[in-house]
C-alpha cells in the first residue's frame, strides 16, 4: 500500500530535478535519482533520458507559470496591473524554472507551441496596456514584450545571485519597463 503523503517516484524525480538543475544545470541523472531517493532504473522507467526529463520539466514549468499568472490576473483592474502582477508572480518561479532558459527546449514542437501561445498572450496584454497609456504607443509591442521577457530573466538572475529579494526584483523590473533607465521622468 502506498503512502498518500509520500510523493510518487515520478513526482520526487521532478522535484529533485528542478531543485538540482536550478543550482547546477550540469547535474547528472544519477545525482537527480539519488536526490529523489530512487535508483537510476526507476528514473529511466519514467524518463528515457535527460532530454525526456527536461521536456517534462518544461511542460510543467509552462503550466506552473500559466497558473501563477492566471491566479493574480483574475481580479486585476487593468491590463497594466495584470502585467505588473504577472511579473511579481513569475519572479519567484525563477528559483525553480530559470535554468530552462538555457536548455534547447524550443526544438520540441509542443513546447514551442506553448511558448508561442504565452508570447501571443503577453503581446495582447502589452497592446492593451499601451491602449491604457502604460506604455508609449510609439514603442512597438514586440519591443516591449521582449524587454519584459529579458527583465524577467534579469530579475531571476538577480534573486539567484542574492542581489535582490523577489519583491525588489519585481519592482526594479517594472520600473525599468515602464520608466526606462534615463534620468528624465516620462
Amino acid at each position: 500500500m502506498s503512502d498518500p503523503l509520500r510523493p510518487s517516484a515520478k513526482d520526487a524525480l521532478i522535484d529533485a530535478a528542478f531543485d538540482l538543475l536550478s543550482r547546477n544545470p550540469g547535474a547528472s541523472l544519477g545525482d537527480i535519482a539519488e536526490r529523489a531517493g530512487v535508483g537510476r532504473a526507476t528514473l529511466h522507467r519514467h524518463f528515457a533520458g535527460r532530454d525526456d526529463l527536461i521536456r517534462a520539466l518544461a511542460h510543467l514549468a509552462v503550466k506552473e507559470m500559466d497558473e501563477a499568472a492566471d491566479a493574480v490576473c483574475e481580479n486585476a483592474a487593468s491590463h497594466g496591473e495584470a502585467l505588473r502582477l504577472s511579473l511579481e508572480a513569475l519572479i519567484p518561479l525563477g528559483d525553480r524554472h530559470g535554468f530552462l532558459a538555457r536548455e534547447p527546449i524550443e526544438n520540441d514542437p509542443e513546447i514551442a507551441a506553448e511558448f508561442s501561445r504565452q508570447l501571443r498572450e503577453t503581446e495582447e496584454m502589452v497592446a492593451a496596456a499601451k491602449e491604457e497609456g502604460v506604455f508609449d504607443n510609439a514603442v512597438p509591442t514586440a519591443w516591449i514584450t521582449q524587454a519584459l521577457d529579458h527583465l524577467l530573466y534579469a530579475a531571476w538572475e538577480s534573486v539567484k545571485a542574492g542581489e535582490t529579494t523577489h519583491a525588489q526584483a519585481a519592482d526594479l523590473a517594472w520600473r525599468t519597463l515602464t520608466r526606462g533607465l534615463g534620468g528624465q521622468p516620462t
